[in-house]
């Protein structure tokens, strides 16, 4: 199945900056079908001009729909649906005069041309069911209202917003509340969901007729709307009540004249709670973490100290554990300073190689070691122990494969498919002769039993031009399976 993209490209003859107002539309016209209560289609002109094809298509919350199959990719000519036909070409809205009949349901059919600077791109067409045997509610006329007011924006070109981002998981939706006011900011209508939720911050007064900036909580959203035609979202809070609000211009003509705005709330109280619940625990977690990196630091220090005191083979092997503390805390240093729960690990490997060669490498020395690629943010109980495995193979290199203190390590990292790849490699000496995991030092058998048994994942080595260690680890911990 082609993408939106594709389809555009390759059967119509698009620029890129109409294709990209297509791309914001399709994510924007929600709004369009819920208040049309109305199936959505959008339909862009065939490169021979022998037709229509279907780039999306939007079902309406606040109706049942009247196309439950996908119409994406289907071409009509413009004998079937001569409406399309003529509002792509006269560049104005068509509606036909009659319903139609679609599997015995009689439907409204309207044709919205799209239009990018002064030129036609798209036909918008909208199908509802006709309201012919009873007189539509108060709601029912402000939605439909509403929906003339963006259609016509679609016409222009002034719909979609430019440069919108939404969130479809927080941002209101008609259902939860609407309001929709004059150009003066005066609330022609308010819905009743809309009135709960203000009740909820105190208004208990009849919001419909008066002006809504002056109701006594925060109205930036409408202000900006009002006086700025661009749209704003913003919370209003009162003690422990939040309602967040949206507020959107009714824009017209070439000037962008703002004839009204609609003004969609959604009460978030609970949500604002839980959010706020989490950035608790999220600092409580990061004051762990940086306590826990200060305590291991601490213990580094004491075990230096305790170093200068022994001989050379006791001091070494103290030197061996202090590196490995203090890969650990700086692992914790970087939780302290994110969510506490995610680690960016090319950042910690960078870190860690800087580390290794500041503390193993002499200055004068030619040995360097570089750090390339990024396998991006991974678990903390993933990172830690993949960090001392790391630290490991970079103090085995630095210390085994140089006989001249000359040469290169190198770290790549990567991931695909849901697993890290780790490479460390050298130009040094190779492996020995006969070289066996089995008879490898502490170093290399903390790297085993961590690889296999912690990170559950497979290790590698290649000793034939220099060493090269591969490791291939699962991103996540299975489920159930703690460290």
């Amino acid at each position: 199945m082609p993408t939106l993209t594709e389809i555009v490209t390759q059967r119509s003859d698009l620029k890129e900056a109409e294709v990209e107002h297509i791309h914001r539309l399709l994510g924007s016209w929600q709004l369009i079908a819920d208040l049309s209560f109305a199936d959505l289609a959008l339909w862009c002109l065939l490169l021979d001009g022998s037709g229509f094809v279907c780039v999306g298509q939007m079902r309406p919350y606040t109706a049942q729909t009247l196309h439950p199959e996908d119409l994406f990719g289907h071409v009509v000519r413009p004998e079937e649906l001569p409406v399309i036909d003529r509002s792509f070409h006269e560049g104005r809205s068509w509606q036909r005069d009659e319903p139609v009949l679609i599997d015995g349901v009689p439907v409204r059919m309207e044709a919205v041309p799209v239009r990018v600077a002064d030129r036609v791109v798209a036909v918008m067409t909208k199908e509802g069911a006709p309201l012919t045997h009873r007189r539509p509610g108060q709601l029912e006329q402000n939605y439909l209202a509403c929906a003339a007011a963006l259609s016509l924006m679609v016409e222009e070109g002034s719909f979609p917003y430019p440069r919108e981002a939404l969130d479809p998981e927080v941002s209101p939706r008609v259902g939860d509340g609407m309001i929709r006011l004059d150009s003066s900011g005066t609330a022609l209508y308010a819905s009743p969901n809309a009135i709960s939720a203000y009740r909820r911050l105190g208004i208990v007064s009849n919001i419909e007729g008066e002006i809504f900036t002056e109701l006594g909580i925060d109205a930036a959203p409408v202000s900006l709307a009002l006086q700025h035609g661009i749209p704003a979202e913003a919370d209003a809070e009162v003690e422990h009540s939040v309602v967040l609000q949206r507020a959107m211009p009714f824009l017209k003509g070439s000037s962008r004249e703002v004839v009204g705005t609609l003004l969609l709330v959604r009460d978030v109280t609970e949500l604002r709670h839980r959010e706020r619940q989490i950035k608790t625990k999220e600092a409580a977690i990061r004051e762990i973490h940086h306590r826990v990196k200060n305590n291991l630091q601490t213990i580094a220090s004491l075990l230096r100290l305790q170093a200068r005191r022994l001989d050379s083979e006791a001091k070494l092997e103290l030197d061996q554990a202090v590196r490995r503390i203090a890969t650990i805390a700086l692992v914790h240093e970087t939780l302290s300073r994110g969510s506490g729960l995610w680690v960016e690990f090319a950042d910690v490997a960078s870190g860690l190689a800087r580390m290794v060669s500041d503390g193993l490498i002499h200055p004068d020395s030619n040995l360097t070691i570089k750090v390339h690629g990024d396998p991006g943010k991974i678990p903390a109980d993933i990172a830690t122990p993949l960090a001392v495995v790391l630290v490991e193979l970079l103090q085995n290199a630095v210390e085994h494969a140089f006989e001249f203190g000359t040469g290169e390590v190198l770290v790549e990292m990567g991931r695909s498919d849901g697993r890290i790849e780790l490479v460390v490699s050298d130009n040094g000496r190779g492996l020995p002769a006969g070289f066996s995991m089995e008879d490898a030092g502490l170093g290399l058998q903390i790297v085993k039993t961590l690889v296999e048994t912690e990170l559950e994942g497979k290790l590698s080595m290649d000793g034939s031009s220099g060493t090269r260690v591969k490791l291939d680890v699962p991103a996540r911990r299975r489920a159930g399976l703690r460290p």
